[in-house]
């Protein structure tokens, strides 16, 4: 349903996007009618007025159709005091009977710092326990552990404008064009204006690649064999820096280790491999951006060391356009790092095995005990979960049955749980529908707050709506527990409150020491907080150890030794190393993204990007499925043949649920291997076996309704009026109109079209002159205008069996640019009949990429290889 209406329009609010650790600074302005404006904030520092396709359709996602309305227990409407002290109960029981580490917390970067802090208190404080962990472990875990390892502290030194001051930027694991498409918007930005170069360095070629001066497609996991050959090469060419000397140790062992690397241990060609070496090296401000391809390994701290060590060694951290840049993949990652959501850290940075530490925050809370080791990290707590040694488990805005490695045994794990509770929007993610109790949360436009970003910007998260039924944020919910649980100290009025006692707690972290000191923020104007970075020092201006000052003990940054290895050999069962990521348009699971039709026509359903060379040896033609699968587990997934990839390489996006696509989940591939430092699991790879799917048919269908259909393979997708379905089964049905009828939840065909001899079946029911379902099948997979089908839902339906618009209506084929709704074919149209040779000239002549920019780098793409046709065609 919409939004309520609201006395006229009101005034716009500043806040900030939930997607990325970009921390784009967002304007909302309700109309008055239940709708939201959205625009980019041209006065916020991180994006300067820019947003991406997703942050630009935020105004589509706050509907609260489907929202989880008032608290559940059993699936049933409780009241919110039955609810709260139903977990206070169970939690307490578990406490008395099994002691604390029998209960957990599992937390998201989705939370607002506030909430974050209040959770943390309770857990580390109060129950005791460090079994506090949260979706961020998945993310930059490898980047806490390897800060720490060199710096002493888990400090970001980079900040975003060091991409528009350096000379070189190198982007290592991170497809910045589509995982934060705004910092790739300034990157070129600053390459237009400045001449900046830009290596890459992706086992893929991405979509990041296309504004590259140099890519390298590095064998899958050796990233810290090419750090450490550029270790050895700065030294053996006299570019360690003097002057910085005095301020690191361990040199020497770094560089020992180092030798170990062997160029071939690479998969790169000696002249890439020199040219790059030759180019870092010999250019003074270069800025190293790193996210989840070295993050998510089982060797993961040790590869962001290799990348720190270049830095150290050479003075290159710490100053205007120079430095090691780690970018977080959630909102709010960093402020969970601030406050201690890790289960091995403690508040404002300090450290958990540290005596003193625990004593001094313990003291600040006046909390009757303090955790006094590590709690168990993401991997690990579903693992106790499933072992029964976790009694009662709360997760607070995730969802681990999908993100999580192994996710299959971890979906097991929490239906097992003695007692499960989740806060959230929906009830219907395949998490929670698994937990006892449901709470209904608030999201981002009724969240009030503070997130940091990538740079260590604090930024406020405003509320611009009402929250809908009983919803209520979630600082107040784990405050309420914590209440009825005995506790003290948890009775603040407001997010301000919570705020101004974290600022005050970080100033007993920075006497002791610590990095984190906000407590020039404690009496700040919280209502009106302009976005600030940390520390606000003016000597430090903002940076970290330019000056050469670290938080190791003895205040030197360390170079850490690093014996780099490639990941397992594979095996003839599984024979092929899988590589996951995201898609342009989706976030996370799709529970927010997955609203608005136009983010999904860009890529609709899960799919399996292959070698045209193994896709031949496997018998797998475009558009068909591939079983892939793992000891583990077992996908199917859509065959998409591309040489962006290496033979033996596949790729496959991790978006896809339970409730969009059941039989295109990727992370039941991944193995629960996890990075011994870190705990980050190594979620970017998986040993698999392919093969075709043996479809007996393949469909789709658009309909007003939200069916689950009875097939081996389906996946959903939103349009304008209802859902499109791709579909395939390895068996048939007995009878098609039968069949057809329960996927149109009763309402039989009123038009059939058939072709038994040729397997083609195609059905519509239209009711009271309007097309209210059409279902698509045939033997091979479908060719269709889906777009133009999905645009007649709720119109006369005339001619929708055809499957393709008329003469007079040409098809413009899949949504390349979802800002402006303009198709490939639209494009490919434009640039063969008017000789269209830039991205700029196409913007032009149809306006895509002249919005958000999101899609520049694939309409590049689409021109350079129709000019490649063209030429190759002449020839």
């Amino acid at each position: 349903m919409p939004r309520p209406p609201q006395d006229g329009g009101e005034a716009t609010i500043r806040t900030t996007c939930p997607y990325c650790g970009v921390g784009c600074g967002v304007l909302a302005s309700p109309d008055g009618r239940g709708g939201v404006a959205i625009k980019g904030d041209p006065d916020h520092p991180a994006n300067r007025g820019r947003l991406c396709v997703k942050g630009a359709a935020l105004g589509e996602t706050l509907s609260t159709d489907g929202r989880l309305l008032s608290p559940r227990i059993a699936g049933a409407e409780a009241s919110w005091d039955t609810a709260l002290d139903l977990i206070a109960t169970r939690f307490s029981g578990a406490i008395a009977q099994h002691g604390p580490d029998a209960v957990a917390l599992y937390v998201s970067g989705q939370l607002l710092t506030e909430d974050y802090y209040v959770a943390n208190k309770l857990m580390k404080g109060f129950i005791g326990s460090a079994n506090i962990d949260t979706n961020s472990r998945l993310c930059m875990a490898s980047s806490v552990a390897g800060h720490r390892r060199a710096f002493g502290s888990d400090t970001v030194p980079g900040q975003y404008e060091d991409l528009e001051l350096a000379d070189v930027v190198v982007l290592v694991g991170s497809n910045l064009a589509w995982c934060h498409p705004v910092l790739h918007q300034r990157l070129m930005a600053a390459k237009s204006a400045r001449g900046t170069k830009v290596i890459v360095i992706d086992p893929r070629r991405t979509a990041t690649c296309e504004g590259a001066d140099l890519h390298l497609a590095l064998a899958p996991g050796a990233d810290g064999h090419l750090f450490n050959l550029l270790l050895c090469h700065l030294f053996d060419n006299g570019r360690l820096s003097a002057d910085f000397a005095p301020h690191v140790t361990g040199i020497d062992v770094a560089l020992a280790a180092a030798r170990h690397s062997m160029p071939g241990d690479t998969g790169l060609s000696a002249a890439n491999l020199e040219r790059f070496l030759t180019l870092w090296a010999a250019s003074e401000k270069v800025v190293t951006v790193y996210s989840q391809g070295i993050n998510q390994s089982d060797t993961g701290t040790d590869k962001v060391n290799a990348i720190l060590n270049c830095h150290l060694a050479t003075g290159r951290i710490g100053k205007p356009g120079m430095g090691p840049f780690s970018v977080t993949g959630q909102p709010n990652a960093m402020g969970g790092r601030e406050v201690g959501g890790l289960a091995n850290m403690l508040a404002c940075h300090l450290e958990i095995e540290n005596p003193s530490h625990r004593a001094a925050v313990q003291g600040f809370w006046a909390s009757p005990t303090m955790a006094e080791r590590p709690g168990l990290k993401a991997v690990d707590m579903f693992r106790a979960v499933k072992e029964g040694r976790i009694k009662a488990l709360w997760i607070l805005h995730t969802n681990p049955a999908v993100t999580m490695p192994d996710a299959a045994r971890v979906a097991r794990a929490i239906r097992a749980c003695d007692f499960v509770a989740v806060s959230d929007l929906w009830a219907t993610t395949d998490t929670a529908r698994l937990a006892h109790v449901q709470l209904p949360a608030t999201g981002w436009g009724e969240k009030d707050g503070t997130v940091t970003n990538s740079e260590r910007m604090i930024s406020r998260q405003r509320a611009f709506l009402p929250a809908p039924g009983q919803a209520r944020p979630d600082w107040w919910q784990v405050a309420q527990v914590a209440r009825r649980m005995g506790f003290s100290g948890f009775d603040w009025a407001g997010p301000a409150e919570i705020f101004a006692e974290h600022a005050a707690l970080s100033g007993v972290a920075g006497t002791l020491g610590s990095d984190f000191d906000i407590s020039d923020l404690v009496d700040a104007d919280y209502d009106g907080l302009a976005p600030v970075i940390w520390p606000q020092a003016a000597q430090k201006g903002g940076r970290f150890f330019g000056d050469g000052q670290f938080h190791t003990q003895g205040g030197r940054g360390r170079l850490v030794p690093v014996t780099a290895r490639l990941p397992e050999a594979l095996t003839p069962d599984h024979p092929f190393r899988l590589n996951t990521g995201r898609v342009r348009d989706q976030w996370h699971t799709m529970t927010r993204s997955g609203m608005t039709p136009r983010l999904s026509q860009h890529l609709a359903e899960p799919y399996l990007e292959i070698h045209p060379g193994d896709a031949d040896r496997l018998g797998l033609a475009p558009a068909t499925l591939a079983e892939v699968e793992s000891p583990r587990g077992r996908a199917i997934l859509r065959v998409m043949i591309s040489d962006r990839v290496a033979p033996g390489h596949p790729f496959a996006p991790m978006h896809w649920t339970g409730e969009t696509a059941p039989s295109g989940r990727v992370d039941v591939l991944v193995p629960g291997l996890v990075d011994a430092v870190s705990g980050q699991p190594a979620s970017k790879s998986a040993p698999v076996s392919i093969r075709p799917f043996a479809a007996r048919w393949y469909g789709f269908a658009v309909t007003t309704g939200d069916p689950r259909p009875d097939c081996a393979y389906w996946a959903k997708a939103p349009v304008a009026g209802g859902v499109q379905l791709e579909l395939a089964c390895h068996s048939l049905p007995d009878n098609w109109s039968t069949w057809a009828t329960a996927l149109f939840g009763g309402s039989a065909p009123t038009t059939t079209l058939s072709d038994p001899s040729r397997g083609l079946y195609r059905f519509a029911v239209v009711t009271e002159g309007r097309l209210r379902a059409a279902l698509f099948v045939a033997r091979d997979p479908v060719l269709l205008a889906r777009g133009h089908l999905a645009g007649l839902i709720g119109t006369q339906g005339q001619g929708v069996l055809a499957g393709r618009p008329g003469s007079n209506q040409p098809d413009p084929g899949i949504t390349i640019c979802a800002c402006l709704n303009v198709g490939q074919n639209t494009i490919l149209d434009a640039v063969a009949t008017k000789g269209l040779v830039s991205v700029d000239a196409l913007g032009a002549a149809l306006g895509a990429g002249t919005n958000c920019g999101s899609c520049r780098p694939e309409l590049a793409a689409l021109i350079a290889r129709h000019h490649q046709r063209h030429r190759e065609a002449a020839e």
